[in-house]
C-alpha cells in the first residue's frame, strides 16, 4: 500500500525534472558567438570593438587636420624658401613663383620645372617630367577611398588639389585609426597651401639675401619632415619589405634614368609587392 502510494509522488517528481533542466540551461553562460559582450571563460564582460565612425566633412573635422598639420607646414615653409631662392636664380618674380606654387602645390615637381627653365622655356620636356613626377598622386589618392567614396565630387576633388605627400601622410594616420573626419586632408590641406605659398613669395624676395639655401640647411628640411612622418607610418617588420624594395628600385632608376622617374618606380614596385603579398 505504501509502495503504490509513493510511485504517483516519484513519477510526477521525476516528470518535473526536464521543466527544471531546462529552467537552469536557460540561465547558463551565453557562448563565445554570443553578442552580449560576456567572456564565457571568465564571465567578465569584455570591451565591445570599435567601429569606424561615419564619414563627415564639416568644419571640425577642417579645423582638426589644420591644426594637427600646422608644425609640418611649417617645415614645409623652409622647403619653400629654398623653392622660392632657386625660382628667383631662374628668373621668375615674385608673382610668377608664388601663383606657381598655389596652383601646383607640389614642391618636387615646382623644382624640377625651374630646373629645367630655359630661354625658351622646353614646355613639353617639363610638362612630361612634371607629368611623371606627379603620378604618385593617383595611388596616394587611391588609398583614401576608404573616405572619399562617402563624399561628394566637389568636396574629395578640393581635398586632392590641396594634397600633398606631407599632409597625405598625416591623413592616412589619421584614416587608419577609424576616424570619419572626411575633411581631414582640406584642413591639412589649407595650412600647407598658405605656408607654401607664403614661403615661396618670401625666397623670391629675399633671394638676394639668402644665395645658396643649401648653406642654411634648407635643402634638408624636407628629407627631414619624411623621416618624422615615416616613423608615424612604421607598423612593424611588415613594412620593411615594401620599403626596401622601393628604395632598392629608386636607386637603380636614379643611376639608369634621367630625371625623377625614381620617384614613381619606386612606389609602384612598392605596391606591386603588396599586391602579391596580399592577393597571392
Amino acid at each position: 500500500m505504501d509502495d503504490g502510494g509513493d510511485a504517483p509522488l516519484n513519477d510526477e517528481f521525476r516528470g518535473d525534472e526536464p521543466e527544471v533542466a531546462g529552467e537552469e540551461s536557460r540561465r547558463l553562460p551565453a557562448p563565445s558567438g554570443s553578442n552580449d559582450g560576456e567572456n564565457p571563460s571568465t564571465g567578465i564582460e569584455s570591451e565591445p570593438e570599435s567601429k569606424p565612425q561615419p564619414v563627415t566633412f564639416d568644419r571640425e573635422g577642417i579645423r582638426a587636420g589644420f591644426v594637427t598639420c600646422l608644425p609640418v607646414a611649417i617645415g614645409v615653409g623652409g622647403y619653400g624658401v629654398a623653392f622660392g631662392v632657386l625660382a628667383g636664380q631662374a628668373g621668375l618674380s615674385v608673382a610668377e613663383a608664388g601663383l606657381m606654387s598655389a596652383l601646383v602645390v607640389a614642391g618636387a615637381s615646382q623644382i624640377v620645372a625651374v630646373e629645367l627653365w630655359a630661354d625658351p622655356i622646353p614646355i613639353a620636356t617639363i610638362l612630361l617630367t612634371v607629368f611623371a613626377i606627379n603620378l604618385r598622386y593617383s595611388l596616394m589618392g587611391a588609398a583614401l577611398q576608404p573616405w572619399f567614396r562617402h563624399l561628394t565630387a566637389k568636396q574629395a576633388y578640393g581635398s586632392l588639389f590641396l594634397m600633398a605627400d606631407e599632409n597625405w601622410a598625416l591623413t592616412m594616420r589619421e584614416l587608419k585609426t577609424g576616424s570619419g573626419r572626411g575633411a581631414f586632408l582640406f584642413g591639412t590641406g589649407i595650412a600647407i597651401w598658405l605656408f607654401w605659398v607664403g614661403s615661396t613669395i618670401l625666397g623670391v624676395a629675399a633671394g638676394g639675401l639668402v644665395g645658396d639655401p643649401a648653406t642654411y640647411g634648407f635643402d634638408f628640411i624636407l628629407a627631414a619632415v619624411f623621416v618624422a612622418l615615416a616613423v608615424d607610418l612604421w607598423e612593424g617588420p611588415s613594412t620593411i619589405l615594401p620599403w626596401a624594395v622601393a628604395l632598392a628600385t629608386s636607386i637603380v632608376a636614379a643611376d639608369q634614368l634621367p630625371g625623377r622617374w625614381y620617384i614613381l618606380l619606386g612606389g609602384l614596385a612598392a605596391a606591386l609587392v603588396e599586391v602579391i603579398r596580399y592577393d597571392g
